[in-house]
């Protein structure tokens, strides 16, 4: 039995319908639940036919689609967010659905803030290979959620890919910064893999086609093992062989401080933006 089968009947309100409220609603029709169990609020008409194949309910009425959710999922732009939420207080209020937020960055005081109390909220912080079922969703939930409720969002995250909870609310921003924007850094390491390859002689295609095949084949071996990743990484390294070689030289450029750097850099405007499009900042021009 699979986690979503004791919610497959269960009314999802998506408020936002683009590409992560997309993959999300194919995820769960893939996953068993049927297309009556969804509704969409999407102001946008080009968005609004994009969902259309799926055979769910869209409509531009933000209050009709939540109407009747158990769930009400915010997936719109962060600074669209209040805008959104804002009109449905007493509609979220009366019937306090759980709040599950893809929205990055925006805490669950700025999201109280908006939609009012006693709403049980989940913030996600998915990342973009959700798109093709391979997500990493890190999950938090604050403590008004119920036990069935944290399952019930960890069924519908897990759809798309792998999940995993924190214990605290800032660690979503290490997340943004390890999850969420950590396919950039594989992408960048596997493009200057090929580019290296090329001014070493490899044709440009052949080089472009091995990087993406070692991207993918990596990823797959680390998550078919126990996890652990030094030990697949020595698997690979043979006493004086040419990938010892490659790490000293990674280890006398300072990899490991780069990646340190680079993380903490990303999680630093995790935090500005939060504090950007919170309840107490005001949406413009990204600071």
């Amino acid at each position: 039995m699979s986690t979503l089968d004791p919610f497959l009947q269960t009314r999802i309100a998506f408020i936002g319908g683009g590409n992560m409220a997309r993959a999300m609603i194919g995820g769960l029709l893939d996953s068993g639940c049927p297309p009556s169990s969804f509704a969409v609020g999407e102001s946008h008409p080009g968005q609004r036919s994009a969902l259309a194949p799926l055979g769910v309910t869209v409509t531009d009425d933000n209050a009709a689609a939540l109407r009747g959710a158990r769930v009400a999922v915010l997936a719109v732009k962060p600074q669209d967010a209040a805008a959104a939420l804002r009109p449905l207080r007493a509609q979220l209020g009366a019937g306090k659905p759980l709040l599950l937020s893809v929205a990055a960055g925006l805490r669950v005081t700025d999201l109280r803030a908006w939609c009012g109390p006693g709403v049980p909220v989940v913030r996600a912080m998915p990342n973009r290979p959700a798109f093709v079922r391979a997500g990493a969703s890190a999950l938090f939930a604050t403590p008004e959620v119920t036990p069935d409720d944290r399952m019930l969002a960890a069924a519908i995250l897990g759809a798309v890919g792998s999940v995993a909870w924190v214990a605290s609310e800032a660690e979503l921003d290490v997340v943004t910064a390890l999850s969420g924007s950590g396919p950039a850094y594989f992408f960048l390491l596997a493009e200057l893999l090929a580019d290296a390859a090329v001014a070493l002689g490899l044709e440009p295609a052949v080089a472009n086609d091995l990087a993406i095949g070692t991207l993918h084949g990596a990823g797959v071996l680390a998550q078919e093992s126990d996890g652990d990743l030094a030990r697949l990484r020595a698997e690979v390294t043979s006493r004086g062989g040419t990938t010892e070689a490659a790490l000293r030289a990674f280890d006398a450029a300072g990899l490991r401080s780069i990646v340190a750097t680079a993380v903490a850099a990303a999680a630093t405007r995790s935090r500005e933006l939060a504090a950007h499009y919170g309840a107490s900042g005001e949406p413009g021009s990204t600071p």
